[in-house]
């Protein structure tokens, strides 16, 4: 008990001398200083949430300052502070979805994941249109509410109207919802398209990696300009597949951002590697990405699990 007591007044000795690290998307970070004139190494991480239910049941009673960044449709995202009192930072970062649907449930349940191979003839004879239903149902209000200039104008980083005007080649640029638009280490923007015709990956073709081209080009050089305190080779891009909503659009990270299950392969299909895979394929201009068999991951609540890869999985064993 008495070795317990003396540890526990070192850390109000500690003087700071310098931020060695931040990382986890500043979630934790190491402080470099001394106690007593001798050198010393703090890192702090900030606790688990609570589980407990009654715990739960109070949590978001106990935050203050909470602060709207924006607001589209259903989706809305706040700074708030964890800790009562008018003076106290914000740390923490909300995503709220109000009304949410029964899929926004599934998506962030607790479940298991498996890793399935889509053939061309899947694709096109069940994915497909799976995919046309959920664009159908209205989905995708919030993502034309920005094209359309509705919602979070003042949030667009970059517009391009596409090579020589073109169109069909135009795009923004914008914050993800999940960024806390401060933490440059954990930075991730959206690169949205404006045509509505390519749905997911599965859409591009040969004839369109020269303004795939374009748009890497052009996302690397507005996200420098606009955070120049980051380099072209610190920006990872990337496109989902499966993606959370079926209109095309990048991911635009940090390299430092704390890799998740999203970044991960079986999920993330990088940009520059899907480039690659598209000059080279044999057939014309209109070869492409639904003519390949892709494997990636899904969770077992998914749809696409539950209604099309799980029943052939029954039928191969059965």
């Amino acid at each position: 008990m008495e070795e317990q007591l003396a540890s526990e007044t070192l850390v109000p000795l500690f003087k700071l001398d310098r931020l060695l690290n931040q990382d986890q998307g500043g979630r934790r970070i190491a402080l470099l200083g001394s106690i007593n004139d001798q050198p010393a190494l703090l890192t702090a991480e900030r606790a688990a949430f609570p589980s407990d239910p009654k715990a739960l049941e109070v949590f978001h009673r106990c935050l203050s300052n909470v602060k709207n960044l924006g607001t589209n449709d259903i989706y809305h995202w706040y700074l708030a502070s964890a800790g009562q009192g008018e003076n106290n930072p914000p740390d923490l970062k909300l995503n709220l979805i109000s009304p949410c649907t029964e899929k926004h449930i599934k998506k962030y349940s607790s479940q298991g994941v498996r890793m399935v191979t889509e053939t061309p003839e899947m694709y096109r004879e069940q994915v497909r249109p799976y995919i046309a239903k959920q664009r159908e149902e209205g989905r995708l209000d919030w993502v034309f509410n920005i094209l359309e200039g509705r919602k979070e104008q003042k949030d667009i980083i970059y517009r391009d109207p596409g090579q020589e005007g073109a169109k069909d080649e135009a795009f923004l640029l914008a914050p993800d919802l999940n960024w806390d638009r401060k933490t440059l280490t954990s930075l991730h923007l959206l690169a949205i398209v404006e045509r509505r015709d390519i749905w997911s990956l599965r859409d591009l073709k040969k004839s369109h990696v020269t303004w795939l081209k374009h748009m890497r080009d052009k996302i690397l050089k507005a996200t420098v300009t606009k955070y120049p305190e980051i380099e072209k080779d610190q920006i990872k891009l990337y496109l989902h597949y499966q993606p959370t909503f079926y209109h095309l659009h990048i991911h635009v990270v940090h390299v430092m951002l704390e890799p998740t299950a999203t970044q991960a392969t079986g999920k993330a299909f990088g940009l520059e590697n899907l480039i690659f895979q598209l000059e080279p394929l044999s057939g014309g201009p209109d070869a492409g990405m639904a003519d390949v068999s892709l494997t990636y991951v899904l969770g077992e609540a998914h749809d696409l699990w539950t209604q099309v890869f799980l029943p052939l999985k029954g039928g191969a064993e059965g």
